[in-house]
């Protein structure tokens, strides 16, 4: 698809799926760890390696936590994006439903943007006979608001 550049993006929702305190928590042990590792060769190289090996897993856990994002015509979930006139049916998923969509209810053909920081979800359903996918599957820590920005979107 081509982004028009002079055109502004609104965003009917905007979410970027971030860890949670547990998992900030592990990025500074991690560091800690680390700088234990090299504390009894050299203080310096403890300092060096903890916050090297902190400043790493912040970015990783930056990069791997995808933006979230509905606009007047278009659903995006990391880099992958599908115009809203093929979705149907987005349903907010809470924990008990998310482990069900991911266990005995999933599909393979689906379209899987799920964190385990995140533990509920929207299952939306794709409406377009050329394409293979059934539904996209999505990790959010608001699923109502998220099911409910694809529903009237666009509309």
């Amino acid at each position: 698809m081509h982004d028009d550049v002079s055109r502004p993006v609104r965003s009917a929702y905007s979410e970027r799926v971030l860890p949670g305190p547990l998992g900030w928590l592990l990025t500074v042990a991690a560091g800690g760890v680390m700088a234990a590792v090299f504390y009894p060769v050299s203080t310096t190289l403890a300092v060096v390696a903890g916050v090297a090996t902190f400043a790493a897993a912040v970015v990783f856990a930056l990069r791997t936590s995808p933006l979230v994002l509905v606009t007047d015509d278009e659903l995006r979930v990391g880099d992958a994006h599908i115009p809203l006139a093929l979705l149907t049916a987005p349903r907010p998923l809470d924990r008990e439903q998310t482990r069900h969509e991911t266990g005995q209810g999933y599909d393979p053909r689906a379209h899987v943007v799920l964190r385990a920081w995140a533990g509920t979800a929207v299952r939306v359903e794709v409406d377009d006979p050329l394409d293979p996918t059934p539904y996209w599957l999505i990790s959010t820590r608001r699923p109502a608001q998220l099911a409910a920005a694809i529903g009237s979107a666009g509309r």
